[in-house]
């Protein structure tokens, strides 16, 4: 996990999971915070995120000895659409890496808005993506700026066949719709994923729904499973999160 932080955050939860960081501390900055307003019922909710140091994010960090050893060593490349908001070079820097390597590179379209401000951007970036993963309210977004049609599944295969630089690879889409299928466009053809039924009173947060989506799903990925497999890990995941305040991880989930 690379990004840039201050001197007040420590990492020692990282560790605790077992995730290894490679921080770049400004000393200048403070940390990026998020603040999150959930509605009584779970449901419904608002985020402020003030980036501060992950704005000032490197190249030079991630080229540096220690860094790039664990690029070179990493076969998937997960990137949050955020950074196109201010580095969109080191992410293709990356995409240029896992081409040339044969290796996965994955994108998040993470928020509507970025494909707003950060359409030249967002372009340069999505030929190397391997694949793409949104919710519709960032793909119809996307598709408004991109000129795509309204219809969610035409924006899908649009996606999908946009120019793609690793050839090796057939470009995977992934849209989630709430409580709608989770649609996945593969080889050609869009496959309908349905999300496990939750009573709203068991609804404690949706946020961090979509994060753990992502996070079951390449947890599958990467030990290479099928893609059905890892699509219904990923909806897993999310469900198991929205029954707990803000991205927590019991100690043990029952299926």
């Amino acid at each position: 996990f690379f990004t840039c932080r201050s001197t007040e955050l420590s990492s020692g939860i990282n560790a605790e999971y077992g995730v290894r960081t490679e921080y770049m501390v400004d000393t200048t900055s403070t940390t990026g915070v998020c603040a999150v307003l959930v509605s009584p019922d779970g449901v419904d909710r608002s985020l402020v995120t003030r980036l501060d140091a992950a704005n000032n994010y490197q190249h030079t960090h991630l080229v540096s000895a220690r860094v790039w050893s664990a690029v070179e060593e990493s076969r998937i490349f997960y990137v949050s659409g955020f950074m196109l908001n201010y580095s969109s070079e080191i992410m293709a820097f990356i995409g240029e890496h896992a081409v040339e390597n044969n290796k996965c590179f994955v994108m998040n379209l993470s928020a509507p808005y970025l494909s707003s401000l950060f359409k030249v951007p967002m372009q340069r970036v999505l030929p190397y993506c391997d694949i793409i993963i949104g919710n519709n309210d960032e793909a119809m977004t996307l598709a408004e700026n991109f000129g795509f049609s309204s219809d969610l599944y035409e924006v899908i295969e649009k996606l999908a066949r946009l120019p793609k630089k690793n050839s090796r690879r057939k470009r995977i889409v992934i849209i989630t719709q709430q409580e709608y299928p989770v649609l996945v466009y593969h080889d050609g053809e869009i496959k309908e994923y349905p999300v496990i039924s939750i009573a709203p009173e068991d609804i404690a947060d949706t946020n961090g729904a979509g994060d753990a989506f992502v996070g079951g799903f390449l947890a599958s990925f990467a030990r290479d499973r099928s893609l059905h497999e890892c699509v219904q890990n990923g909806i897993n995941a999310a469900h198991m999160i929205l029954k707990v305040p803000g991205c927590t991880l019991p100690e043990r989930h029952e299926k």
